[in-house]
């Protein structure tokens, strides 16, 4: 199973911690940020040490082409209100999309971004205007749009967004799709009828652009639109749903990434990890990491 997290890129060892942090939750694929997401500071590639990271990768059965960078919060393409922060979306993204290159990854999850207020339909053409100055010479690397949950003027809560997105860029061989389970079930997509949901996103997408899934609880009820990360089998979606989602044979060859909270600031990652490997859930987990 290809699975792994979310883990972090600091300190001395930088991209190659990151494996190394994975490699201790039994993870065979991770998810990383290439600096800090709430701002532009970033550190030149060959301080990264990728050489070092690539080679602990393949010692681990880790395939490069399984791991997953997550591009900045700040990047907002569907900004319609302030042309200085769509001109800075731009840049950023091309920077980030250089910097993957250059690392050699080839799944970059970025989220669509938001329309402040201007309306839907302005905010998703913006999206396609961003993307089609941002996306030239983009190389192997695809753009993962990922799912959103609908919270504030958020787009791309729907399958009908992001395939409008999708169809209208003019570099719509490089997009592709990051669903996330918390954000599905805030947005109001039952996942008990993950098989349903499947047949949608082949008939209005296409399954072969699904190439990311972010695995997540939810402590929200189905459809609240709020965006709050639950740890596995703890929220409204359940342990079942989520194991029958991990384990879908239509998703074997997808890499899923667990953003699950820290519990007393300890990862859950690879007891999480170990439940989807042995079909049950641990429902001692957060006493284990409070104690």
């Amino acid at each position: 199973m290809i699975i792994g997290s979310h883990v972090s890129m600091s300190g001395k060892d930088m991209l190659l911690g990151s494996v190394k942090e994975a490699v201790s939750y039994g993870a065979t694929t991770f998810m990383f940020y290439t600096g800090a997401p709430q701002n532009t500071a970033r550190k030149a590639i060959d301080q990264l040490k990728v050489e070092e990271a690539k080679q602990c990768m393949i010692e681990n059965n880790i395939d490069i082409d399984n791991i997953v960078v997550h591009a900045p919060y700040i990047i907002n393409l569907a900004n319609t209100t302030k042309p200085e922060t769509f001109e800075l979306a731009v840049s950023f993204l091309r920077q980030e999309i250089d910097r993957c290159n250059q690392i050699g990854a080839t799944k970059l999850v970025l989220h669509p971004g938001s329309h402040v207020q201007a309306g839907e339909e302005i905010g998703l053409h913006r999206v396609v205007e961003g993307l089609d100055l941002a996306l030239d010479n983009i190389g192997n690397l695809k753009i993962c749009l990922e799912t959103m949950a609908g919270k504030g003027s958020e787009v791309g809560r729907d399958l009908k967004q992001l395939a409008y997105i999708i169809h209208n860029c003019k570099y719509s061989n490089s997009l592709a799709v990051c669903i996330d389970t918390c954000h599905l079930h805030d947005s109001g997509v039952d996942l008990t009828k993950i098989d349903e949901y499947l047949a949608d996103f082949d008939r209005i997408i296409g399954l072969e652009r699904l190439l990311v899934v972010h695995v997540n609880d939810s402590k929200n009820e189905l459809g609240a639109s709020k965006d709050r990360h639950e740890n596995i089998g703890f929220g409204h979606i359940g342990f079942e749903t989520l194991n029958k989602i991990v384990h879908h044979p239509l998703l074997k060859d997808v890499p899923k990434i667990l953003e699950t909270p820290y519990i007393n600031k300890l990862p859950p990652y690879r007891y999480e990890i170990e439940m989807f490997l042995n079909h049950t859930h641990d429902p001692l987990l957060k006493d284990k990491l409070s104690k």
